[in-house]
């Protein structure tokens, strides 16, 4: 699977390539992230991506003839599902986590300052995805999470397909439960006997009742 990230700051997603299951990933060749830095693809001497909103406000936007430059070159190489990060959008569920690990080709595009102009969104972006009802400083840390709950989808990333299989939301009324490991017992505080019984059926039905669920 390929993702193409599109940022005026590519050292962030870069660095993040390289640690853990995602840099053996990229390594076994399961997935492949192409960065681009949206400064190469501006117009101007300067590498300008952004300017003052018309009709005035805070803040800048990001200009449209970069954007449009940047993701008109990545899909006439290859074409694909072009995602932009926005508070105000649909939040990112393991369903559409599921949904999106289909696609061959995911174009994430990381905006800044106030937004990105809306001709861009109009013309090109196909989709625009919400982390959390929170403001980021740039759609970096949201593609991070996009490219590493995919990757997490697809097959070899993970080494036991059950850890992902038994993951929190991965099937409806599926959470997660709480986990001991050795020692037994630590600082006084012992094991729940049951897991140590090796009665699948009775540990199975302990999960379940202990299962964690937000409490919100």
């Amino acid at each position: 699977m390929i993702f193409s990230v599109v940022s005026i700051f590519p050292g962030i997603i870069e660095g993040f390539l390289r640690h853990g299951l995602l840099a053996k990933a990229v390594e076994k060749e399961i997935i492949r992230v192409d960065v681009y830095d949206l400064r190469t693809f501006s117009g101007n001497k300067h590498h300008k991506v952004d300017d003052r909103p018309f009709g005035g406000g805070a803040g800048m936007v990001m200009t449209p003839q970069p954007l449009f430059a940047a993701i008109t070159f990545i899909k006439e190489k290859n074409p694909g599902k072009v995602i932009l990060f926005s508070a105000y959008a649909g939040l990112l569920t393991q369903e559409k986590v599921k949904e999106l690990a289909k696609e061959d080709h995911l174009i994430l595009v990381c905006g800044r300052y106030e937004g990105v102009d809306q001709r861009v969104i109009d013309m090109l972006v196909d989709e625009e995805i919400s982390i959390g009802d929170y403001v980021l400083m740039g759609g970096e840390t949201a593609a991070q999470v996009v490219i590493e709950s995919v990757a997490r989808m697809l097959a070899g990333v993970v080494g036991n397909p059950e850890s992902v299989e038994t993951d929190s939301f991965y099937h409806d009324h599926q959470y997660a439960f709480p986990q001991y490991t050795q020692p037994r017992e630590y600082r006084g505080l012992k094991v729940p006997d049951v897991l140590l019984t090796g009665n699948h059926k009775e540990i199975l039905q302990w999960r379940k009742q202990h299962q964690k669920r937000r409490s919100t």
